[in-house]
């Protein structure tokens, strides 16, 4: 069995020019804390800077050089020793005095000469406080890494049930996993872009983007719910198969709004997920699917993520076409300004298509 370790002392600092003084305190104090002397400001500063800072000061106010106040006032000005406690034993007692080295930050004022059980009580009652003090900042300092640990860990937990679902409609696709990475970095270059216009500043805050690009990756769930035949088609689809694979976004939002229910609360990434999954096939001008939305009735998140699936549909090949020109998917996005597309982002991937060129070619199909 462990026996108990000694029990440390507190360690108490006398701060005093005259040698007697320090003599006297050093006396009354040794027999139950660890006491550490100075005879000037400078040298009481050093000590407090050090590797082993006191638990309380006694600080004399009249020294060469240094004053009292002055070794007061650059305590409460460093990080490291601002919260020691300072307790003023000097012979001026004048009120005035003594408001201003409480109003510098000293916890008491006492005066010369001293009486020694009433120091002795004041010294203990001051290192309770601290204690407790100490306690309370050591215990939500605990509690702040406790809640930031849970955050992350929930965070961890959002990313790969993100990912575990993507990967699932991944599987079932034609489209390569590449896909989903390009276009959940086309929308995040476009949301931190648009982030400044007043359109779209209200909307897309720094937790929004980042929320985004968390959920992009979900945009085409619900094509876990379509039939092989039609999915795993190699070829351009009957007018039929597409009234069918154009259920895939009503089935995502199915599934993610059954995830949510689950959960029993709302989530943020998912109300985003939800709101790409169903609307990202919508068009400006309320020609798209499955509700025939028009303009700003389309959600922010789907009208990104539209042109983003969009541009690298042209730009991928796939066993029934080959992958246009980066220059000629440009242009033909250009084209469908006002149309297809909310013209503000349409504006923003023509000053961002560089970026999208190289985020093509980071995440290209040929990577490994």
């Amino acid at each position: 069995m462990n026996e108990p370790g000694p029990v440390v002392r507190p360690t108490i600092l006398i701060v005093d020019d005259t040698p007697e003084n320090l003599t006297l305190l050093s006396e009354l104090l040794k027999l139950l804390y660890r006491v550490k002397a100075a005879r000037t400001g400078e040298k009481a500063l050093q000590i407090c800077l050090g590797d082993d800072p006191p638990d309380l000061i006694l600080l004399d106010v009249m020294m060469p050089g240094m004053s009292g106040f002055e070794v007061c006032r650059r305590l409460r000005e460093q990080p490291r020793t601002r919260d020691i406690p300072v307790i003023f034993i000097t012979s001026q007692s004048a009120a005035d005095d003594e408001i201003h080295g409480l109003e510098l930050g000293a916890v008491d004022y006492l005066t010369k000469p001293i009486n020694p059980p009433v120091v002795l009580m004041r010294v203990d009652n001051q290192l309770r406080v601290k204690a407790a003090a100490d306690f309370l900042r050591d215990h939500n300092q605990f509690l702040e890494q406790e809640v930031q640990r849970r955050t992350q860990e929930l965070a961890a937990i959002q990313d790969v049930t993100i990912i575990a679902m993507a990967s699932l409609a991944e599987t079932r696709d034609n489209e390569t996993g590449n896909h989903i990475r390009r276009t959940q970095h086309y929308v995040a270059a476009l949301a931190e872009h648009l982030r400044g216009h007043p359109r779209f500043a209200a909307e897309l805050d720094e937790e929004t983007c980042r929320l985004l690009y968390k959920s992009a990756p979900l945009h085409d769930i619900g094509k876990v719910g379509i039939p092989d035949y039609i999915l795993l088609k190699p070829g351009r689809l009957t007018a039929e198969e597409f009234e069918i694979m154009k259920t895939h976004a009503a089935l995502g939002l199915d599934a993610l709004e059954k995830a949510e229910q689950r959960l029993g609360m709302d989530v943020p990434f998912l109300r985003l997920a939800k709101q790409i999954a169903y609307g990202h096939h919508e068009r400006w001008d309320g020609s798209g699917y499955p509700q025939g939305l028009a303009g700003e009735a389309i959600p922010v998140a789907a009208r990104l993520m539209a042109l983003a699936d969009v541009y690298d549909a042209l730009i991928s090949q796939r066993i029934y076409k080959r992958g246009m020109p980066h220059a000629e998917a440009v242009q033909l996005i250009a084209g469908q300004r006002g149309q297809h597309f909310d013209p503000d982002i349409v504006d923003a991937f023509l000053f961002l298509q560089g970026e999208f060129q190289g985020i093509a070619a980071r995440f290209s199909d040929a990577t490994h």
